[in-house]
């Protein structure tokens, strides 16, 4: 392939991140190519997409979306169903990239076939590291692929260490925006809306994410993908709430540096930065302008309010299927509390029952991690609306 064309699967197209990434083509059409689409359920989406980029094929994961599809661009298009979709589309030859972009536990096995055949990845699925991060990264040793951070913070902590000796990294500092409740107490939190927590102060994402960022989960989640990304112990990753969103992540070194990285609240920024690394390709997005700036502020998550975050690094710590527990317990009441069915307080209390009464073992394969999902999965839908549950300190496995 063309050294200087980058061709590309987008996974996830129709998601926030997957129509940044086609922003980035559009703005630089010489440099990249898209070979393939995905989505799910946004068929009108899809289709635009389709006619604008004319991929080779496209994967379509809802069935009525994938009819639709069909008939409006079939004769532009193959478009695949099914549940060997996305891997059909993730082991093809022909791409050299894959935008890692769909939502949850969905993206895990796409992205394994993508690593076994020898595909760079652009990573902003990072429920792939959350779930199965020894797994990955030995794949990706194995295999000779490119693992490359779409998530702003962990983009900011690659740009911070590139250069820099493995050693010298002494702690990574993930910043958290605080999302649309930063400062509540518990008690207020009983009553807010799904429309609320959809509301993030800095960033425009998908629902899942946002409803992350309102419980902090999705700084627990960044934290175990930070310790597989940078191999780093748990001890020496810590989280700091950063309200403005400038500063993306920190990391400090042995020597007493900190190095920090600055920008304007855009995905499109990492994104660009992973699809072109290691070079740094001129683009014309916003520029941060310090002087208008103002304050920078930092202060400390509220462990209280938001116990997410310290569910995750006691499931980090717990190893084995326990992140994998955690994940799959928190879709499951992300998705509950989407449909009104719980309040807000109740995501954190159902993950935290999960982890203590899902069986916690070893992972030696991929399976392992699938059933630990689906086992999670079963239990927590038929527990949501349990409340006589105790929560306890810790996991226990």
């Amino acid at each position: 392939m063309n050294s200087g064309n980058k061709i590309l699967a987008v996974f996830g197209s129709t998601g926030s991140i997957g129509c940044s990434t086609l922003e980035v083509v559009r703005r630089h059409p010489e440099h990249f190519t898209v070979r393939y689409l995905t989505g799910n359920s946004n068929a009108a989406l899809l289709v635009e997409q389709i006619r604008e980029f004319r991929p080779a094929a496209v994967a379509v994961s809802d069935p009525a979306a994938r009819a639709q599809v069909a008939a409006e661009v079939g004769q532009l298009t193959e478009v695949l169903d099914g549940p060997d979709a996305l891997a059909d589309i993730a082991a093809r030859d022909d791409y050299d990239t894959m935008v890692s972009s769909l939502v949850g536990f969905a993206g895990l096995l796409p992205t394994v076939t993508a690593i076994r055949a020898g595909k760079t990845i652009a990573l902003a699925n990072k429920e792939t590291l959350v779930v199965a991060g020894e797994i990955i990264t030995a794949l990706t040793r194995t295999h000779g692929t490119p693992l490359l951070p779409i998530d702003s913070e962990h983009s900011a902590i690659q740009q911070c260490i590139v250069g820099e000796p493995a050693h010298g990294v002494a702690r990574i500092i993930l910043t958290a925006s605080g999302g649309p409740f930063r400062g509540w107490t518990t008690e207020a939190l009983q009553a807010v809306t799904p429309a609320q927590a959809l509301r993030h102060p800095n960033w425009s994402m998908g629902s899942k994410i946002t409803i992350d960022s309102a419980t902090m989960m999705n700084k627990g989640l960044e934290v175990i993908e930070a310790r597989w990304l940078f191999d780093v112990d748990p001890s020496r990753i810590d989280v700091v709430v950063h309200p403005q969103s400038i500063i993306h992540s920190m990391v400090e070194f042995t020597d007493g540096s900190v190095k920090a990285q600055l920008g304007v609240p855009d995905m499109k920024i990492p994104i660009h930065y992973a699809l072109t690394y290691p070079d740094r390709l001129a683009a014309d997005y916003d520029r941060l302008d310090i002087t208008r700036i103002g304050t920078l502020t930092f202060e400390e998550p509220d462990s209280d309010a938001f116990p997410c975050l310290r569910l995750a690094y006691d499931a980090l710590r717990a190893g084995g299927t326990a992140p994998a527990c955690l994940n799959a317990a928190n879709e499951v009441a992300v998705a509950a509390f989407l449909r009104r069915d719980i309040a807000f307080p109740r995501i954190a209390a159902l993950i935290e029952e999960s982890l203590t009464h899902v069986p916690q073992h070893s992972v030696t394969s991929i399976d392992d991690i699938v059933e630990a999902d689906r086992a999670t999965r079963a239990w927590a839908e038929t527990h949501i609306m349990q409340t006589d549950f105790q929560p306890t300190t810790r996991i226990h496995t």
